[in-house]
């Protein structure tokens, strides 16, 4: 069978405003939790800002992002997927009135985009919660946290409903399992943290994440609104049976999250959790009847698969495995431990699609290395990033196999599509784009951006709509 994209598939980047904005207190911005993460998840939050925190400049896109876009469009993107700073709207996230400039700044910078076709999809909450919210009320522990949110959403909606017409409502939503601080703006330290507040503060971002599927349609029907789930296939390390039954179990962990945006209500098997561990989980009055407004499409992030094991003996965990697991003994990994596994993302996309019926959209994938800006024949700087073209080529393939398996895709948007502080480990060395940016962990260097050899490398897969790759 031939493999082939759909015509009208979304090409494009992926990046996150707290990750390249930098201008971390311009214009009224308040703090967010990113801004006292200097080492991203490596390390507790220091208590204000610190130098060492790359992100509060990051690449200065706010002052650059006319350059950057057009160095997109160079490039073919159809969509351009960021998101927006919740601490620029609303500072310390509590206010009444939002902040007009940065309102403005989104403004333009979808207006940028727009001047060159391409269309804006727009990340609400993307680990970046006002410190205030997360210090003053834990986070998502707490109920008031979905009148802020709502606050927040009709603010932008209503602002942009004319400019953007896909929208996300929380950036990778299971990770709060694991780093509930960057990813739920939860103050309380995850080893003293109850699986009862935990589950929660889970709940409560749901009936948000409902809210704004609800209010977002009645505000503009034709925004499609999806929810961002971190991907990760679970495979069984043997065929022991044990093996297949915990695979199982730890992946229910993760669908949990797609399930209840796309099904509207909790699966029995999170009912049985959460009997055994003695969870209770609060619903408020119309809570059930909220849940019922679904996502239009799933969206998620797709770096790696991982094992799992019921023998005690061989549950290692993997350095790059970010929700835990054991290391694939067929796979390869890259420079941080993440194991590449292309075939992996045809897997999940089969399960998703199988399990909902709903379209996909891929708003992650990509592979963190340290890239070398060298000097060709002609004295100009290059990058020659073939690990990167080769990577991305073999996870793409995949992506036209899901397709060719009748999984209905809307698009692809490479992460870190120029390059960017890393969420999980605050380093600049850890690049991903297609676009170099002379910054280094040091703070040393120019900001100059340079096109990589994956630059040029996805043009030409744009332009042919992914022809070239076979």
């Amino acid at each position: 069978m031939e493999l082939q994209f759909p015509k009208g598939f979304l090409w494009g980047g992926a990046v996150a405003a707290n990750q390249l904005e930098g201008a971390y207190q311009e214009d009224g911005k308040g703090w967010s939790t990113q801004d006292v993460m200097p080492k991203g998840i490596k390390s507790a939050p220091t208590e204000v800002p610190t130098e060492d925190n790359m992100k509060l400049i990051g690449i200065d896109f706010y002052h650059r992002y006319k350059e950057d876009i057009k160095l997109f469009a160079e490039m073919g993107f159809k969509v351009f997927r960021t998101s927006i700073a919740w601490s620029r709207i609303f500072p310390k996230g509590d206010e009444l009135e939002p902040n007009e400039k940065g309102l403005q700044f989104y403004d333009d910078l979808f207006d940028e985009c727009h001047k060159y076709g391409i269309e804006p999809l727009v990340t609400i909450s993307h680990y970046e919660t006002p410190l205030h919210l997360a210090r003053e009320y834990d986070g998502w522990v707490n109920r008031k946290m979905v009148d802020f949110y709502e606050r927040y959403v009709r603010t932008i909606y209503n602002r942009y409903k004319n400019k953007v017409k896909y929208w996300l409502t929380f950036n990778e939503i299971n990770s709060i399992l694991e780093f509930p601080f960057m990813s739920g703006g939860i103050n309380t330290p995850l080893e003293k943290l109850s699986k009862q507040d935990l589950y929660q503060a889970i709940h409560h971002e749901f009936i948000a994440s409902a809210l704004a599927v609800k209010i977002g349609h009645e505000i503009n029907p034709d925004f499609q609104i999806g929810c961002m789930v971190l991907s990760m296939p679970i495979y069984p390390l043997t065929p022991h049976p044990d093996d297949l039954i915990k695979a199982m179990q730890s992946d229910h962990k993760n669908m949990f999250f797609a399930d209840v945006h796309a099904r509207g209500y909790y699966p029995g098997y999170m009912k049985r959790f959460f009997k055994e561990n003695g969870i209770h989980i609060h619903f408020e009055p119309g809570d059930e009847e909220i849940l019922k407004h679904t996502v239009d499409f799933i969206s998620f992030s797709y770096y790696m698969s991982t094992c799992e094991t019921a023998d005690p003996e061989k549950q290692i965990r993997g350095e790059g495995n970010l929700l835990g697991g054991v290391p694939n003994p067929y796979l390869e990994a890259s420079e941080w431990g993440w194991q590449i596994d292309p075939q992996g993302l045809r897997y999940v996309m089969n399960m998703f699609y199988d399990r909902y019926q709903k379209p996909l959209f891929i708003v992650e994938n990509g592979l963190g290395a340290v890239d070398q800006l060298v000097l060709d024949g002609n004295g100009e700087k290059v990058i020659n990033d073939d690990y990167r073209i080769n990577y991305l080529r073999d996870h793409l393939v995949q992506v036209a196999e899901a397709i060719a398996d009748g999984v209905e895709v809307m698009g692809y948007t490479s992460w870190g599509c120029i390059d960017l502080v890393s969420a999980t480990s605050a380093e600049l060395k850890k690049r991903y784009g297609f676009i170099y940016v002379d910054r280094h962990d040091d703070g040393s260097g120019t900001l100059e951006r340079y096109r990589k050899k994956s630059f040029h490398w996805y043009k030409e897969v744009i332009e042919s709509n992914g022809q070239n790759l076979f």
